[in-house]
């Protein structure tokens, strides 16, 4: 018996605002910056790249670049991103008193 499967693609799950919102916090305790712009990247997909380049005045070209794998893109540029996708960035205690 053969089994068919699909590749999975977080996009097709990111559907809510609540669910975005988990999904980048998820990444941002990554340690490794790629994962949050490879997470970043997801939600921009879901939400569609045109319209978000579009809302933070990038060029799509740019912005895949600036989301793709080793780049190092300008905090600006990830503060635009993030207003554009409706979350924020949010600093916590380490370790809470």
């Amino acid at each position: 018996m053969t089994i068919k499967t699909a590749p999975f693609d977080a996009a097709d799950y990111l559907t809510d605002d609540e669910s975005i919102a988990a999904y980048l916090t998820a990444a941002l305790e990554d340690p490794d910056p790629d994962t949050f712009l490879a997470a970043v990247k997801d939600v921009a997909r879901a939400r569609g790249m045109a319209q978000l380049a579009r809302d933070t005045g990038l060029g799509r070209e740019s912005l895949y670049k600036a989301l793709s794998p080793g780049a190092k893109p300008r905090f600006e540029t990830v503060v635009k991103v993030a207003h554009a996708l409706g979350v924020r960035l949010e600093a916590k205690p380490l370790h809470p008193a």
